[in-house]
């Protein structure tokens, strides 16, 4: 959290009664989206403190003040919550110059989805007003070594006399002094030195801002970001690193559709969804899931859930790269991938055809099209447009999809008569709602605003939902949600 953002609230979690503590002493009750701990001081005035712990009786030191809260960073800890444990990169903390790249890494990890999804199912409540008939397993996978997209800065400092490679300090424009990161995958973790020491001997050591890591199944490639055209002696420079860390280096010199391979000729960057014989080429800037382990299971139970039979129609709304569209292709009769970026549409049309070409006899995907338009303008006409699916797939960045969700709730309040609704728009005598809407989210307080708005106006119920753990010792929540037609 920025110092400029007000904490979250309210707590995840409550407990009954404040014990009587010594004075200074605070009984930390729950814990919030920042991964701050909560505790009330006898007034009853909410602090939010850094590094704090649910249940853990602690003392901390304020350091802002607002009327009805304060924030804190924790100075003892006086009854130890047995859920805390030893954090598994060194770099991770409350000190000065400590990564801020991870929150959570000092609770234990059942413990960290249990905060998630009570996160998820409170927004759903407070934001929405809508309880899930059935509570879905989380989704887990590896807490360490799990992050195959990241985005790292570079930094010659000269005072330093050395380049730094890594997240940012927390609460800080500063890049972490890092030697290691336990979150990225072992080999590039290892690749953290290696690094600093090229970019240190190259000629644009102070105009390289940044490099970008995006691993596949069997390659990883890095995006040097470089503010000016690099050295002939820069150049080898990259190749010979390739060649001893077997990383494929790509070169942006400008914006991400700058981007180009300093080689050609070298393998793909892919990964495969292996439940539906789908295999999706991207280039290293694509939007593409940071965890590929989860990724895997997600695409299966939304599938799952959905339960698309071989005569339906569904559509996909925002597709990317086509990661659901395609598998959904492998059991629908007619697939509509729906984005807003041409440039994507433009691969997912790509990765279709690939995929089609490599499909055996007899298991070819269903007639799929991709479209581009802007899904945060949509409007009820623009959906009847679009004609009848029997069922959604909704996978929206943080920022939801309201103007979707919104354009779906007016229809039915159009055909109900309610009071205050517009006309039916034109088409819609012969156009039917979706049975079932899969949705796919990144922030539980847009899918609880949306599913307030399926819940209440557009006349669905939400069967089920459940947290994601996509990010393992951070407080990002990804989840999903299930909607049927009353």
């Amino acid at each position: 959290m920025s110092e400029q953002t007000e904490p979250l609230s309210p707590p995840l979690q409550d407990t009954a009664d404040q014990p009587d503590l010594p004075e200074g002493w605070l009984a930390v009750q729950s814990m919030d989206l920042d991964a701050q701990g909560v505790a009330r001081k006898p007034d009853g005035k909410v602090v939010f403190i850094d590094g704090a712990l649910p249940f853990e009786w602690v003392s901390a030191n304020t350091h802002r003040k607002k009327n009805n809260w304060e924030q804190a960073s924790l100075t003892d800890i006086h009854r130890e919550s047995s859920q805390r444990v030893r954090p598994g990169c060194p770099h991770f903390g409350l000190h000065g110059g400590a990564c801020g790249g991870c929150k959570m890494q000092h609770l234990d990890t059942r413990a960290q989805v249990a905060v998630k999804q009570r996160a998820l199912e409170d927004n759903l409540w407070h934001l929405g007003k809508v309880k899930a008939e059935t509570i879905l397993r989380p989704i887990e996978g590896p807490a360490w070594g799990y992050r195959y997209r990241a985005r790292l800065a570079v930094r010659h400092v000269i005072k330093k006399g050395t380049v730094l490679v890594g997240f940012h300090e927390r609460k800080s424009r500063y890049v972490a002094d890092m030697e290691v990161c336990p979150v990225l995958p072992p080999h590039v973790s290892a690749m953290l030195m290696p690094l600093r020491k090229l970019v240190a001997d190259m000629d644009a050591r102070d105009t390289c801002p940044q490099i970008e890591l995006a691993c596949g199944d069997h390659v990883t490639a890095l995006v040097l970001r470089h503010l000016e055209p690099l050295s002939a002696d820069d150049i080898a420079r990259l190749r010979a690193f390739a060649a001893r860390h077997s990383v494929q280096w790509w070169l942006q010199p400008k914006g991400p559709d700058t981007v180009k391979v300093l080689d050609e000729g070298g393998e793909t960057l892919s990964y495969a969804l292996p439940d539906f014989g789908i295999t999706m080429p991207f280039k290293p800037t694509d939007f593409t899931q940071v965890n590929p382990h989860i990724n895997r299971v997600l695409v299966s139970r939304a599938l799952r859930l959905l339960d698309v039979q071989k005569h339906e129609r569904v559509i996909d709304w925002f597709c990317g790269l086509g990661n659901f569209t395609l598998p959904l292709a492998t059991q629908a009769r007619e697939v509509l991938g729906i984005e807003g970026s041409e440039a994507l549409v433009a691969r997912s049309r790509e990765n279709y055809k690939s995929n089609q070409a490599q499909r055996q006899d007899g298991k070819a995907l269903a007639a799929t099209d991709f479209v581009a338009r802007n899904l945060f303008e949509m409007t009820p006409e623009m959906l009847i447009a679009d004609g009848t699916a029997d069922k959604w797939l909704v996978d929206p960045p943080r920022e939801g999809a309201f103007a979707l969700a919104k354009a779906l709730a007016d229809i039915e309040q159009a055909r109900i008569g309610a009071e205050g609704a517009g006309p039916l728009p034109a088409g819609a005598e012969g156009w039917t709602p979706p049975k079932r809407i899969v949705y796919v989210s990144c922030n539980p307080a847009t899918l609880a605003r949306d599913a307030g708005l399926l819940a209440h106006l557009a006349g669905y119920r939400c069967v089920a939902a459940g947290m994601v753990n996509m990010f393992p010792h951070t407080a990002h929540v990804e989840s999903m949600a299930v909607f049927e037609r009353a």
